[in-house]
């Protein structure tokens, strides 16, 4: 499979002429596993940045690995986050990857790069005479506009009206060239998928499509970056004695951060990876369809970069949870009464690098632990792409719709959501389940989007997930990323 293909010889020298104008130097996936290899003028450079500005340094900042400081920071271990006891109400060890600390708030920024930069190392997208179209429900459109932005590339964003505000406001900030607006919301992405065809009729070769939900980029980035920064942080803080990575929990989404889960297999042959969806939306517990509140994953199709192979746990959460949830870790009377019951304060405190998806991902992990019967030995990681900071409004809209939030709130939350959270809307799939589920591909990538259905049966094929996460396939990328870098010439002195 070809996921770089022959060089555009003419459309890579306007590239690189555009990377020349504006400064840019592109890192390597190698320097965002380990930015510890970033050459030392860009990290002395950094300390004198914002880690949200529009600078192309900051496509350094795509790793797990920033400082979590605003502004002027290095580069470290990385951030994460463990969810005690008692909060989860489990003894497995739960600990969630912080996004909150890449450029946008989000990972999604580096989902985005991974589907950007190997068209435009092999002039497959013109900056000059294109713009980059991203489909989203949200972060991805972000990270999509936010790379654009640093490499001078003209961009599109499309997301759905009922996305939060915090969204809309940021991208025309950053002056995103045009910002779409679909009908509906979180799980409204065929409409997502129709405007994309419209544009296609409408702009012909004048735009690139990089869609997430097809786009194995998304998925290889996911797979090495973040699926290497989950190993190192179990090596480092858990390992040893009797500790298991015992599983991996993570919305489906657009596919790509669950991709993480592939690579802990291929070095943890026990590990669980389990999906988690809104159940007002169960398409993988199901087959079903509905609208919900759950920002950032996405529904009612499967995408086509999901290995489905290595998914065996399918974890539908109540919407109604994770709202009622997000004002319990983020009202004073939540936090006060959390503390009250010997959680602590640090863990209060930082209850708000959770957005509204890691809160779903944190109760699919409880669910997990328990359904598997996990123990003090077992750790789970959960991708936190957001946190709080991009949701603000959506407080404001709870407390507009129900009143302040109290003491008796927080008791009667903790209570039913936290310590009462079972293990119904759990679905261990089987080898046949997992097969129906590949196959429910058909109606979405085929019927409508035009794809072969012999490509769907190679997406069944082990060894094409091994050639497609395969680490030759990188060092190609990188081999590619540093002739660019060379041809542009631009000193980082």
């Amino acid at each position: 499979m070809k996921l770089l293909e022959q060089m555009q010889e003419d459309v890579l020298e306007r590239a690189v002429m555009r990377a020349r104008e504006r400064g840019v130097v592109l890192p390597t996936i190698a320097q965002m596993m380990d930015p510890s290899t970033v050459p030392e003028p860009v990290k002395k450079k950094l300390g004198a940045l914002g880690l949200w500005d529009i600078n192309p340094l900051n496509l350094f900042r795509i790793t797990w690995k920033n400082d979590p400081v605003p502004s002027g920071g290095g580069f470290g271990h990385g951030n994460w986050f463990e969810f005690p006891s008692a909060l989860t109400g489990v003894e497995a060890r739960i600990v969630g990857l912080v996004g909150k600390w890449f450029p946008t708030g989000a990972h999604k920024v580096g989902a985005a790069y991974g589907c950007l930069v190997p068209r435009l190392v092999s002039g497959h997208f013109d900056p000059t005479t294109q713009k980059a179209v991203w489909p989203s429900t949200g972060n991805y459109c972000r990270g999509g506009a936010y790379d654009c932005s640093l490499l001078g590339c003209p961009a599109i964003a499309i997301l759905p009206e009922g996305m939060s505000r915090e969204r809309f406001e940021w991208l025309k900030e950053i002056g995103t060239d045009e910002i779409i607006a679909t009908p509906g919301t979180e799980s409204n992405v065929k409409e997502i998928y129709d405007k994309c065809w419209e544009l296609r009729r409408e702009r012909g070769d004048g735009i690139v499509i990089f869609n997430q939900f097809e786009e194995f980029g998304n998925a290889i980035w996911h797979y090495h970056v973040t699926g290497s920064f989950i190993r190192e942080v179990f090596d480092r803080a858990y390992a040893g004695g009797s500790s298991r990575l015992a599983a991996y929990v993570s919305a489906t989404g657009s596919a790509g951060t669950i991709a993480a889960g592939d690579y802990l297999r291929k070095h943890h042959p026990g590990v669980r990876v389990t999906a988690a969806e809104a159940l007002q939306c169960p398409t993988l517990y199901q087959f079903g369809f509905g609208a919900h509140r759950i920002e950032g994953i996405g529904d009612k199709h499967v995408p086509w970069i999901h290995n489905v192979r290595n998914t065996d746990a399918v974890a539908a959460i109540d919407d109604e949870a994770v709202i009622r949830l997000m004002r319990l870790f983020n009202e004073p009377e939540g936090r006060a009464y959390l503390a009250e019951c010997g959680i602590p304060a640090e863990t209060v405190e930082n209850l708000d690098l959770a957005g509204i998806s890691c809160i779903c991902n944190l109760l699919a992990a409880i669910k997990t632990a328990k359904y598997y019967g996990m123990d003090k030995d077992d750790v789970i990681f959960l991708p936190m792409t957001d946190s709080m900071q991009l949701y603000s409004s959506r407080l404001e809209e709870q407390r507009e719709l129900e009143g302040a939030y109290t003491r008796d709130d927080a008791i009667a939350d903790k209570a039913r959501y936290l310590d009462g959270m079972s293990i119904d809307y759990i679905r261990e799939l089987s080898w046949s389940d997992r097969k129906a589920l590949h196959q429910f591909k058909y109606f979405t990538w085929i019927e409508q989007q035009g794809r072969d259905v012999e490509e769907l049966r190679e997406l069944w094929d082990a060894a094409f997930w091994d050639d497609v996460f395969s680490e030759e396939r990188i060092r190609e990328w990188d081999r590619r990323i540093t002739a660019f870098n060379e041809a542009a010439g631009v000193s980082i002195a």
